[in-house]
């Protein structure tokens, strides 16, 4: 089977901001029946991109987890990210690949995924996608060897986690 390859030059600046959860396979950390999940991007004060993500989970209660992503190329493409706290971040063998395998150019429908093919998303800018649009950047996911099997679509409900509502949480 081929290497995964993820797209030639990816402009940061552009993929800064809100991005919904469309699809993705399962992760050992995040309810299979979250809702309204999220993940905004913006720029640290030390050129690093923030990563935060949040959903309801399965009982409706709020989370966040706060990230830090880092380009590994001039293509920008390849990141790696790490979720440990920020006193954490040293230790060795703790960030996970996120590379981007398709964007369109408007920047607004990202497929994400992982050398290993372990971890896979479809991200849009808004919270519901045309059908087709997902069926296109799913057959790019296939054509790179991805197993769909057990795709979860989140539920979006409307909501957007917010500030108040983790304080609250």
């Amino acid at each position: 089977m081929s290497e995964v390859t993820a797209i030639e030059s990816l402009d940061l600046n552009r993929y800064l901001g809100r991005w919904y959860e469309i699809v993705r396979l399962p992760l050992k950390y995040e309810d299979d029946a979250a809702t309204d999940i999220t993940a905004t991007y913006s720029l640290n004060s030390n050129g690093k991109i923030r990563v935060d993500n949040r959903c309801l989970d399965n009982n409706d209660r709020p989370k966040q987890a706060v990230g830090e992503a880092e380009p590994v190329d001039t293509s920008n493409a390849k990141l790696k990210v790490n979720f440990l706290p920020a006193a954490l971040r040293w230790l060795p063998f703790t960030d996970g690949d996120y590379w981007v395998l398709k964007i369109d150019p408007e920047y607004k429908v990202a497929l994400v995924g992982t050398p290993d093919r372990k971890f896979l998303w479809v991200l849009a800018r808004d919270s519901t996608i045309p059908e087709s649009t997902l069926e296109d950047y799913l057959a790019e996911a296939r054509r790179q060897g991805f197993d769909l099997t057990n795709l979860i679509r989140p539920q979006h409900t409307g909501l957007e986690v917010s500030d108040a509502m983790l304080e609250t949480g």
